[in-house]
């Protein structure tokens, strides 16, 4: 197991951040090579490498979430956790690919996808040329290692620009900044119900009375916002809370956004987070977050992703947030739709549950409110497909960790099927 983490750690000197992947995509070329696996790649960057005459593929996405000094990520280990300091740590996914290199190293018969820019709408997947040989598909995605998952959430971006003029005035300046925020997953942490640093904004602001000058926040399109910072005129002198702080600028003419009132009304009148809940399967089944908010070149601009299990919420949440945000007068487009992965047991799943019953004898099959590319992939290819991985807290955020002994636990799985397999 610790050639894994080995794996894991020099994966971490690689810059890998979404859309600036193309380190990785050299090192995961030359490393299959290497290991004399025949090589091909597509457009969008996907590696594809099969050795011998493979009845599975292993597959993980090698592009991550860059948050704080990302995609400088100084990995260390403290109470049996991985973590990184100032940075998101990328063990979604990079945990998934160090297994693989070490599955690379060990067996002969073998069949790897490593697909490309996963956190930002799962462009790589989506645009994959690759037939897989293989008919079953293990995807090394999943955060919770007593989980096989075969089912998986839909998704669609949502963007919504309102333009806006600016107006002179004299007043009270405070600089505002966000505070004590986690953020995190918009799939995996969105039932926690974290605080939206966008909102908590809005929402002081609005209390406050203030004109906005300038107003900004969240991070990734699918990441709980965590960090926004605002310019705000008040009439009155405001203080801070537990998290927005405020710093007074002083008394000065200034120009404001003619559409603050709208901007703040958007925002506060807006229900980001779960809509609707599971209860068969204990999960959550709808949610949108309200991502990013952006002011630039007189444009007002939201970027938002919206979830769902079922097909028919997706198509009807992607429908009430365009309508909403067109009844306040904005330009608003739905983009990047995929549907969700509604999976049954099978040969795989039924394989992969006994494995990881040795280990985890709480093991259950399930499905999560997230995408996995493994979705897109059986409704391409007609594999079958399921999605184990290790325990990853608070992923695309600064204090992302990864439990060590629970990589054990899923890389032992992994070699087992791959053993019987073989």
């Amino acid at each position: 197991m610790q050639k894994v983490i080995d794996n894991f750690k020099d994966l971490c000197k690689i810059p890998h951040c979404s859309y600036e992947t193309e380190e990785m995509k050299e090192f995961l070329i030359n490393y299959s090579k290497d290991k004399n696996f025949i090589v091909n790649v597509d457009e969008a960057g996907n590696i594809h490498a099969i050795k011998g005459n493979p009845k599975i593929c292993l597959q993980s996405h090698y592009d991550m979430v860059c948050m704080g000094d990302a995609p400088k990520v100084d990995v260390y280990e403290e109470n049996g956790y991985l973590k990184a300091k100032n940075s998101s740590l990328g063990a979604d996914n990079g945990i998934g690919i160090a297994i693989m290199m070490s599955a690379m190293n060990q067996f002969e018969n073998l069949e790897c996808l490593f697909t490309n820019n996963e956190e930002v709408g799962l462009m790589g997947v989506n645009s994959l040329e690759h037939t897989i040989q293989s008919k079953m598909l293990l995807n090394l995605d999943h955060e919770s290692d007593n989980e096989i998952m075969i089912g998986c959430a839909g998704g669609v971006d949502i963007e919504s620009t309102l333009h806006y003029k600016n107006i002179k005035s004299k007043g009270k300046i405070y600089e505002l900044q966000a505070q004590n925020f986690k953020g995190g997953h918009s799939g995996i942490n969105i039932i926690n119900n974290e605080k939206s640093s966008i909102k908590e904004m809005a929402k002081f602001i609005k209390q406050n009375h203030g004109k906005i000058i300038f107003f900004e926040g969240g991070e990734r399109v699918n990441s709980i916002p965590k960090h926004a910072k605002a310019l705000v005129c008040f009439e009155n002198e405001v203080k801070g809370n537990e998290w927005i702080k405020c710093e007074f600028k002083g008394e000065k003419e200034f120009e404001f956004c003619d559409q603050s009132d709208k901007l703040l009304d958007t925002i506060n009148s807006f229900s980001h987070g779960v809509r609707a809940y599971n209860e068969t399967l204990g999960i959550v089944q709808t949610s949108i977050n309200l991502a990013t908010l952006k002011m630039q070149n007189n444009q007002i601009e939201f970027a938002l992703f919206a979830r769902s299990n079922t097909l028919d919420d997706l198509k009807q949440i992607e429908f009430e947030t365009l309508e909403f945000f067109k009844a306040f007068g904005y330009q608003s487009r739905s983009f990047n739709f995929y549907p969700p992965w509604e999976g049954k047991p099978n040969a795989l799943s039924d394989l992969v549950f006994k494995a990881l019953k040795k280990v985890s004898p709480e093991a259950k099959i399930s499905a999560i409110h997230a995408g996995l590319e493994c979705g897109i992939i059986e409704k391409k290819q007609k594999l079958l497909c399921a999605s184990i991985g290790p325990n990853i807290y608070n992923p695309h955020s600064t204090d992302e960790r990864c439990e060590i002994a629970s990589v054990e636990k899923i890389s032992k799985v992994v070699f087992e099927v791959l053993q019987n397999l073989n």
